[in-house]
């Protein structure tokens, strides 16, 4: 018998011992299963001494960890050296690859939400599209770092992608170019005076500071700030605090996000502070299937404290949290330890985030006017009277296409929405009651 064998036979009879002790000390719980220990350790053996080519037991160990952690749910995972670089990368908003915010489905790679601006976006790759090839090969069974890897590569490289897509009869191949991912977390520009738009893409460590800025750079560009839109749509999430930091730029008081699991330092609540920021300018929200984790929190926040109306379609349903746990110097895990709750006691895992409006994404083209007459198109007609500009049906037919309707119709909803609240006088409907409904909902949950 070779040394390495004698080493993982000296091993697996450790964790057999570890397994007695255990069972001796606490027999009600902590156990670790004897009879499936002693099946690890047969299939062990069998590799060992079987598989065609030798496999390490340091390799084989660490495919064990994997396994038993993708089995758990589709965002716990081993982070090896590289892997937990690529997760640190990942929250400052720069790295190398296509763009994408993927997790597994079924075995297939599925896409949370293409990036802004990116190879994945500009393809037109769209949130829940499948991906069933990568280069020709499939990706069923492959772990999702593997395919991560697999879709990362030098800038510039090209990538062919097959992917399957609802509504779509048969599998389709879309070839991308990698580049460098620099991921503008947010956004902002005014649709019409005195209305501003802003942009989150993906929420970093810097963003709840930046959103703070984008926000007094709209406040001084318009004389008056009559309502925001607020658009989380495909924004796959990330770092927590920046979520409860955005949200808390709305919010004066009461609780954002709370989280439960069954650690006692899995249990969280976070609240806001005495400061709205835009002084309660109306807010629309808009999300979609791509709209994840953090973005599910702030929408949902903002929906239970009635801030904001939420509008769009209903968001992916990840509400759960997940704790990076070192176990050596280049290695860690990432395992889920809780779910979130908004402030009213809803679990976003699963679920998501369901708008107060539903409005779909469509292609919206105006029709045609006509040749209507008007009252000014009419010889001798009565002038106006009070120096108001008359309007033919010759001036209407050269007035300009609106390009928000046609280009994207769920903000020029949320736009027409905005318009609506402001000429009614509306700001902050139904604070008063949300902070009530938030007290009572504290007191239940201690």
């Amino acid at each position: 018998m070779n040394r390495p064998h004698i080493r993982w036979i000296g091993m697996l009879t450790a964790l057999l011992a570890i397994g007695v002790w255990a069972q001796d000390s606490k027999p009600e719980e902590g156990k670790l299963p004897l009879d499936e220990l002693r099946t690890f350790a047969d299939v062990f053996n069998q590799i060992h001494q079987s598989y065609v080519e030798d496999v390490d037991d340091k390799t084989l160990l660490e495919n064990a960890i994997r396994g038993m952690l993708s089995g758990l749910d589709p965002h716990s995972s081993y982070l090896d050296a590289k892997s937990f670089e690529d997760l640190q990368t990942n929250t400052t908003g720069e790295f190398g690859g296509l763009g994408l915010e993927v997790g597994i489905e079924n075995g297939f790679i599925k896409v949370i939400a293409p990036i802004d601006d990116t190879p994945a976006q500009k393809a037109g790759i769209e949130a829940g599209d499948l991906i069933i090839k990568i280069d020709g090969k499939p990706v069923k069974g492959l772990g999702l770092n593997e395919a991560v890897d697999a879709m990362r590569g030098p800038r510039g490289s090209e990538i062919e992608l097959t992917i399957v897509r609802e509504g779509t009869r048969q599998p389709f191949e879309v070839k991308l170019k990698r580049d460098l991912i620099k991921v503008q977390s947010v956004k902002s520009r005014s649709l019409e005076p005195g209305f501003g738009y802003l942009r989150i893409a993906q929420f970093q460590a810097n963003t709840g500071t930046e959103f703070r800025k984008a926000v007094e750079k709209l406040k001084k560009e318009n004389k008056t700030l009559k309502g925001l839109v607020l658009d989380l749509r495909n924004n796959p999430g990330g770092v927590l605090q920046a979520s409860v930091d955005v949200a808390d730029a709305f919010i004066r008081e009461g609780l954002i996000v709370y989280t439960e699991g069954r650690l006692p330092n899995s249990k969280s609540r976070f609240y806001a502070t005495d400061d709205d920021i835009t002084n309660g300018t109306p807010l629309i929200v808009l999300i979609n299937g791509g709209s994840a984790s953090a973005s599910e929190i702030v929408a949902g926040a903002l929906q239970d404290h009635k801030r904001a109306v939420v509008m769009g379609t209903e968001s992916f349903g990840k509400g759960s949290v997940q704790t990076v746990v070192p176990l050596s110097e280049n290695s860690a895990i990432k395992l889920t330890t809780a779910r979130y709750f908004t402030p009213s006691g809803r679990s976003i895992q699963a679920h998501g985030i369901v708008p107060d409006i539903t409005v779909e994404r469509a292609k919206v083209e105006a029709l045609p006017r006509g040749d209507n007459i008007t009252e000014a198109d009419l010889e001798g007609h009565l002038r106006n009277g009070d120096g108001g500009k008359e309007s033919s049906s010759r001036a209407r037919k050269q007035e300009p296409e609106d390009k928000l309707f046609t280009s994207d119709n769920q903000l020029y909803e949320a736009l027409t929405l905005l318009k609506g609240l402001n000429i009614l006088g509306v700001t902050q409907p139904g604070q008063a009651a949300s902070t009530s409904a938030t007290k009572d909902k504290e007191e239940t949950t201690e």
